[in-house]
């Protein structure tokens, strides 16, 4: 029997026609035991669509990494390298992971304490939130009323010496029921949504491409980003911007000479735009807070120049300049109409492509709130595939 596939419930601030293609329910097949021509249409679902929901599964840990490595055989270890990210102190990603001992692969996140879990006696979760990492906060009169923040729009990626995962699996086993809560943007245009507590908020990276105007389109398609040595190092000193999407650029990263130990050929340098391996087109997948200088090449022989920016080519390393670019590109794609804010459920079982949309935790809990979900990426294989000479002549 095939797979059924049915449109994931959108809230009433999302625009229907921004989601004709995004994001599915999976029904008659089982996330933890699938056949081989189960998976391909899995598969090919997940790249089609960018996210899948498996309702009420049962999941061990060792199933998880089994399906999340499906996708990239080749791959081995935890997206950000196996306990690496744990000791490195210094990293912003470090409270908020716990390796499971079986199955290094999986992390348990969430909030509160977590006691006699796979191996772990006892876990102290802490859920990220943005009073730590934003440089402005909302008050704490607005906070009690429900109001909150996104924390940062990223891509799961080490960024550094190890390839951004295809694949992120997310598996609630504990969800916190609640009020749901308004999410501001506080960035001057009087956004906000309103979210489910907890949520995790999705938004394509193709939708993100595709309704920018000419000009920035022909931007995207011709730059690469290259991003900062061990950047979750670098960054966690700096503030973020109101939005979660970038950095505020105060001089507060960490000066390379006192970074862990680096080297020029780990150094990654993706192009903004990655190609999806099922239907060709072209997603916009950056993580803003890591970036830190851009290479533009010139316009293609032939290709208009009225209006074009860089048209001789670039190579940008004002970190201001780059993260206004950045940030004057994907801010549209995270307008309240284009973000799904999934609402959680215990047993829920999410699949996204982590090379084809952005994602954010959101909102805050109170310390005795406990949530606990287990989290499998795994660093690829290989590198994204960006756009092709083909894609640079249509979109310049």
């Amino acid at each position: 029997m095939a797979i059924e596939l049915t449109p994931l419930p959108l809230p009433a601030s999302a625009d229907p026609s921004k989601f004709a293609d995004f994001g599915r329910e999976v029904k008659g097949v089982d996330p933890a035991n699938f056949t081989p021509e189960q998976f391909k249409e899995i598969e090919e679902a997940l790249y089609k669509h960018g996210a899948l929901l498996f309702r009420d599964a049962h999941v061990s840990p060792a199933q998880q990494y089994a399906l999340t490595k499906a996708f990239d055989p080749k791959s081995e270890s935890y997206g950000h390298g196996n306990n690496k990210t744990g000791e490195t102190k210094k990293s912003i990603l470090h409270p908020d992971l716990k390796t499971i001992p079986s199955v290094p692969q999986v992390q348990l996140i969430g909030n509160g304490m977590v006691y006699n879990h796979e191996g772990l006696a006892e876990a102290r979760l802490k859920h990220p939130s943005h009073t730590t990492f934003h440089k402005t906060v909302v008050s704490p009169e607005d906070a009690a009323k429900g109001v909150t923040r996104f924390y940062r729009w990223h891509i799961d990626a080490a960024l550094y010496d190890l390839n951004p995962p295809k694949v992120t699996t997310l598996y609630g086993l504990t969800v916190p029921a609640g009020e749901k809560q308004v999410c501001r943007y506080d960035d001057g245009t009087g956004d906000e949504l309103e979210v489910p507590l907890g949520t995790t908020a999705f938004v394509s990276g193709h939708t993100m491409f595709e309704i920018l105007p000419k000009e920035m389109k022909s931007l995207a398609v011709r730059t690469k980003v290259k991003y900062a040595p061990h950047p979750y190092v670098w960054m966690a000193p700096a503030h973020a911007m109101s939005t979660g999407l970038g950095i505020e650029s105060e001089g507060l990263e960490l000066p390379l000479e006192e970074l862990p130990e680096w080297s020029e050929d780990k150094l990654k340098i993706f192009p903004i735009l990655w190609k999806n391996p099922v239907t060709g087109g072209l997603h916009f997948q950056v993580h803003p807070c890591g970036a830190k200088e851009l290479v533009v090449e010139a316009l293609p022989e032939g290709a208009s120049r009225g209006g074009a920016l860089y048209p001789d080519g670039a190579h940008i390393t004002d970190i201001k300049e780059v993260r206004g670019l950045l940030y004057q590109m994907q801010r549209p794609g995270i307008a309240p109409k284009l973000v799904y804010p999934h609402d959680w459920r215990e047993n829920d079982f999410v699949l996204f492509h982590n090379r084809g949309v952005l994602h954010t935790v959101v909102g805050a809990f109170t310390p005795d709130q406990v949530r606990a979900f287990h989290q499998c990426n795994l660093a690829a294989s290989d590198e994204p595939v960006g756009p092709s000479v083909e894609d640079i002549k249509t979109y310049t």
